[in-house]
């Protein structure tokens, strides 16, 4: 391994006397001697020094003697705070009678929210916002100071202007001592360096005018801060002072919606209103109806015996009480409406104790009931039955009872009414009689 007396490096049109010496840089051709070099330095009592290379170099950390990093500290610092932060805010803001401090602005006052009953200090409820908080200061913690305890950004280092310095990203080995360590020493240090196996030492000086930023990057910073400040001293200006117009509303609130005032034409709608007609139906909040026969199935204080007017029996509507009942009655009263759904069928093969079979539809004593009764059992439920008034329509009620009606006349019917080719014959099998 051959050894170069201490160079020299000038930055082009400058003497190297004019500008201080800020350290010493010394190359080595492998990663062995680097360590090696690493281990000497350290021994030497260097605080202010380190190593640079191609790629990591095993070993390179107890060599130098580099203790654990202080970030996980940091950022379990400010993920706690952000926790404290974030649980504070929420107990503070909904879980706070204002009246307890009376001398807090009412821009940060408190209120304590009741509702249903509910605690006002849930911490289950506090927690999607706690672990939000604390995740993004454990964030800001870990970017922010892995940037502070590296000194980034730092836009110059004397090191790139040192030419050998290049093949740090290639091929060669580097150590740097700081000419600012309490132990430096130009000559003892470029000796202990080439006693190491250093296969050239290069004294590194300050960049001088050259670590500035560029003139262009100076102009456009200023020209950027003086148009970032007109945004904020505009504000100021509106705030304190008073204008004849309203303000601005960048974000529109609710005072200032994008909305069609009311009984205002809009070429948005065909019919050119903006106040939409109320849909088919439509009855006024806490007003019942006033058709006791179509919407209660009750006529003159009776269980009503007929079909509302409104309700015309045709082959739809039993059909469209037919999709009804299999989709809501059927679990349990059997597609037949004999009793024996799905449901019940369960219930016998878990043995469910004190269980009843759903009421039979084709029984005597249901066909017996009025509609009226029926339409009032879907809609208000009977017994274990539940009420099925807020799923179903009226109009889809009277479809189901219209579909019971017609399973039971289908089970009861006069032979007379069946068609000759389907009437049973003596042995069982349809035909003529």
């Amino acid at each position: 391994m051959s050894t170069a007396a201490p160079a020299t490096h000038a930055a082009p049109g400058r003497s190297d006397v004019t500008r201080p010496v800020v350290g010493l840089l010394a190359e080595y051709d492998s990663p062995g001697a680097l360590i090696s070099a690493a281990e000497r330095v350290r021994a030497a009592g260097f605080s202010r020094w380190d190593t640079h290379s191609p790629f990591p170099v095993h070993g390179i950390d107890a060599a130098m003697g580099i203790r654990p990093t202080r970030l996980p500290f940091i950022v379990f610092v400010c993920g706690f705070l952000g926790c404290m932060l974030g649980l504070g805010l929420q107990v503070w803001a909904n879980a706070t009678d204002a009246s307890r401090f009376p001398q807090a602005p009412n821009f940060v006052s408190g209120y304590n929210f009741h509702v249903s009953g509910k605690p006002e200090l849930s911490l289950p409820a506090f927690i999607p916002v706690t672990f939000e908080l604390t995740v993004l200061l454990s964030a800001f913690a870990a970017v922010f100071g892995m940037l502070a305890l590296n000194s980034l950004p730092w836009h110059a280092n004397a090191l790139f202007a040192v030419e050998r310095f290049r093949r740090a990203t290639s091929d060669r080995f580097f150590v740097f001592i700081d000419a600012r360590d309490p132990k430096f020493n130009l000559d003892q240090a470029a000796g202990l360096l080439t006693s190491a196996g250093a296969a050239a030492i290069e004294r590194v000086h300050e960049l001088g005018s050259a670590a500035r930023l560029p003139k262009g990057f100076r102009i456009a910073g200023m020209v950027l801060l003086c148009l970032a400040l007109i945004p904020p001293l505009w504000i100021a200006k509106a705030r304190t002072s008073l204008s004849e117009k309203p303000r601005i509303h960048i974000i529109q609130d609710m005072d200032n919606q994008e909305k069609f005032k009311a009984q205002k034409a809009a070429a948005l709608f065909a019919d050119g209103r903006a106040s939409r007609p109320q849909v088919p139906g439509t009855v006024a909040r806490n007003d019942p109806p006033r058709n006791d026969f179509l919407y209660k199935g009750v006529m003159d204080g009776k269980w009503a015996t007929e079909f509302p007017p409104a309700v015309r029996i045709t082959e739809d509507l039993v059909r469209r009480g037919q999709q009804r009942y299999n989709i809501y009655c059927a679990p349990c009263h059997g597609l037949g409406g004999a009793g024996d759904g799905i449901v019940h069928e369960r219930a016998l093969r878990l043995g469910t104790e004190n269980w009843v079979q759903p009421t039979n539809l084709l029984d005597e004593v249901v066909r017996g009931r009025e509609n009226g009764h029926i339409f009032n059992t879907i809609a208000n439920g009977i017994r274990s039955m539940p009420p099925y008034g807020d799923q179903i329509p009226p109009t889809d009620r009277w479809a189901i009872v219209a579909y019971v009606r017609a399973l039971q006349f289908s089970q009861n019917a006069p032979v007379e009414l069946v068609p000759a080719e389907l009437r049973p014959t003596k042995d069982g099998r349809p035909g003529q009689p």
